[in-house]
């Protein structure tokens, strides 16, 4: 799932070095941490946060799949 973030993240802003994702397990499941730069995070999230909901959406998806549960945080 961490590829796919990165994948995502990298493709939308304009700063793809900058892009760095981190993931934390404990016993509720996978906490994923997206960082960019500055100037990209408003391409992350997207008007009224619809690009964030979207991965957000695929990576519970992924992880029901899986039998687990993920979120995901933009900073």
């Amino acid at each position: 799932m961490k590829e796919l973030i990165e994948y995502i993240a990298k493709s939308i802003v304009n700063s793809p070095d900058d892009v760095v994702v981190t993931e934390e397990n404990d016993e509720e499941g996978a906490k994923f941490t997206l960082q960019v730069a500055d100037d990209d995070k408003g391409r992350v999230i997207g008007k009224q946060g619809r690009i964030a909901a979207a991965i957000r959406t695929l990576i519970r998806v992924k992880a029901a799949k899986a039998g687990t549960r993920a979120s995901l945080e933009i900073l």
